[in-house]
């Protein structure tokens, strides 16, 4: 009875120790001293920095495509923003306001940072821009003032008002007016479209040069219409347009006398009335081409002026305007003062404004303005080799 008592204790106790060693013995591929410690497949190393920033989208919306001109607003912007890191959504309107609006709608659903708007109709847009001030998106107006609104964050642009005075100032020059001239000189108006506040402002710089020459008889409007947009207006800048006016213009009062001056306020214009023109037998040593102003210097215009068609265009050079708007985007999303040199009243509000710096090329310096700067390539203009 002793010994088998003294074998049952020999057991128990070999079993004990048997057990206190797997206890203390670690799970397979385990680290008795990591046991809180995360396993290889949750490894921190391999999840995304928190600190690490997500590139900034902006929504960039453009008029129409069928102008040359905001091609290259579009195009250049696109490339700057993006060379300076940001996402770009670009959108083009093809001039119609219902489709611009659904862009903007669109972008703000995207949860764009910025939206770079020019407008179609800068008066229309008020339901868009409610939403992107209800989602507290700054909101850029790129060339085109948005107006009738409170949310209208920044304006980008050239100085619209000196657009016009230039062109006027350009005809003064000319044909000497500014130098006693008496003339009679023969003068048509046209405007742009009704629905950009630009083209008011191009037509008052350049009627409060030319008006008083107007009002002396220095300068003769035959056809007695001047006023903006009621008379002169072109809708959506369309060549087209300003090529049936101008044929009517010389249907109804220029049968028997040329007409010596033009003024229009851009380029698409111009091209218009070079066709009419030109229908009209202008062209020759009895006819010759009118003096003829212009704006944005597009590539099919600088052969006008090449040719002798066209007289001058304003040079307004989008590569600078894409740097102000990367400028404003940068200070608007840092958080630092926006760069501004002006303001404009869009009617609710005075709107913190950037006005870039305008020139005007004309037969003597366009090669030096276009060309030597990088904007153009030779081979890009007509009839310029």
């Amino acid at each position: 009875m002793v010994k088998k008592s003294i074998v049952l204790v020999l057991v128990l106790s070999m079993l004990v120790m048997l057990f206190a060693g797997c206890s203390d013995k670690p799970a397979e591929g385990g680290d008795p001293t990591m046991t809180d410690k995360p396993t290889q497949t949750e490894d921190p190393g391999q999840t995304e920095d928190p600190g690490e920033e997500t590139a900034k989208l902006v929504g960039v919306t453009m008029p129409t495509k069928s102008l040359q001109r905001w091609n290259e607003d579009g195009a250049n912007v696109k490339a700057a923003l993006e060379k300076k890191g940001y996402k770009v959504d670009l959108q083009y309107a093809d001039n119609k306001q219902d489709v611009q609006n659904s862009q903007i709608e669109n972008q703000i659903t995207m949860g764009c940072d910025v939206l770079v708007i020019a407008s179609i109709d800068g008066g229309a847009l008020g339901g868009v821009l409610k939403q992107a001030q209800d989602a507290n998106i700054p909101v850029i107006a790129y060339d085109r003032l948005l107006t009738n609104t409170d949310k209208c964050d920044y304006y980008a642009t050239f100085d619209n008002y000196g657009v016009g005075k230039m062109q006027g100032e350009f005809i003064e020059s000319v044909l000497g007016l500014d130098q006693g001239a008496e003339g009679p000189f023969s003068l048509e108006c046209f405007g742009g479209d009704p629905g950009d506040h630009n083209a008011l402002l191009f037509n008052q710089g350049a009627m409060d040069v030319l008006q008083p020459y107007i009002d002396s008889g220095v300068l003769q409007v035959k056809s007695g219409q001047t006023k903006f947009p009621d008379q002169i207006a072109i809708t959506n800048w369309e060549s087209s347009g300003a090529q049936d006016r101008m044929d009517n213009l010389l249907t109804a009062y220029y049968g028997d006398s040329n007409i010596d001056v033009v003024l229009s306020p851009n380029d698409s214009l111009a091209q218009g009335i070079v066709s009419s023109l030109k229908s009209a037998g202008y062209g020759s040593d009895a006819k010759p081409f009118p003096i003829l102003t212009g704006q944005d210097c597009d590539k099919i215009n600088v052969g006008q002026i090449i040719r002798g068609e066209q007289s001058m265009s304003i040079f307004k050079d989008t590569r600078i305007l894409a740097d102000q708007v990367i400028a404003m985007t940068d200070a608007i999303l840092a958080g630092e003062p926006v760069p501004t040199n002006a303001s404009y009243n869009n009617g609710v509000i005075d709107v913190p404004s950037y006005n870039c710096e305008i020139k005007f090329a004309d037969k003597n310096n366009w090669k030096e303005l276009l060309i030597d700067s990088g904007y153009y390539s030779l081979s890009d203009i007509p009839d310029a080799q």
